[in-house]
Parts: structure tokens; sequence; C-alpha cells
């Protein structure tokens, strides 16, 4: 594999833990109450999903056998921020003011 590809896989794997761990400390710094009020799964579900997903952009590489398991924790963590964390501030807010 040519040396650039290997740079850019190693911007993207590295670019993705950050995303991991905003996602677990965002979980964390939530109220309990949020999560049911937002139908979602409770806090410490949310908290073991996101730590593994951390872990798991830490630990494994994008590229290799591994990526499985990358690639899982990169979408738990983007579920978590695209799906969970704006019903989270919903519920936090008193919903929809428009």
């Amino acid at each position: 594999m040519p040396e650039a590809a290997l740079w850019i896989l190693w911007i993207i794997k590295w670019a993705a833990v950050p995303v991991g761990v905003f996602a677990f400390v965002h979980a964390l710094i939530q109220r309990p109450d949020a999560f049911t009020a937002a139908d979602r799964m409770t806090k410490p579900a949310w908290l073991a999903i996101n730590a593994g997903a951390a872990v798991a952009l830490l630990l494994f590489d994008f590229a290799g056998f591994t990526w499985m398991f990358w690639m899982a924790g990169l979408v738990a963590a983007l579920v978590y921020i695209v799906d969970v964390r704006p019903k989270l501030n919903e519920a936090q807010r008193g919903g929809n003011k428009w």
C-alpha cells in the first residue's frame, strides 16, 4: 500500500476517536430522566454503548481484520450523536418553541 494511503487511513482512524469520546462524555453529563423523557434507552445503556464505541475506535484499526469492530464503534457513536443527542437536548429544553 502506498505511504500516502497509510497516512490517510491513520488520519481517519485518529479523527474518529474524539467522536467516540465526545459521545461518551455527552451521555455522561446528561440527566438520567432525560433519556426516558426522550423515549430512548436508559443512561447506563448508552454509557456502556458509548464506552465500548470509544474503546473500539481507540484500539482497533480502520484497515485489516479489525475494521468491523472499528466501524461498529463509529456507527454506535454516530447513532448517539445524530439520533439520541438531539432528542435529549429537546427533552431538557422543554420541546420545540416554534
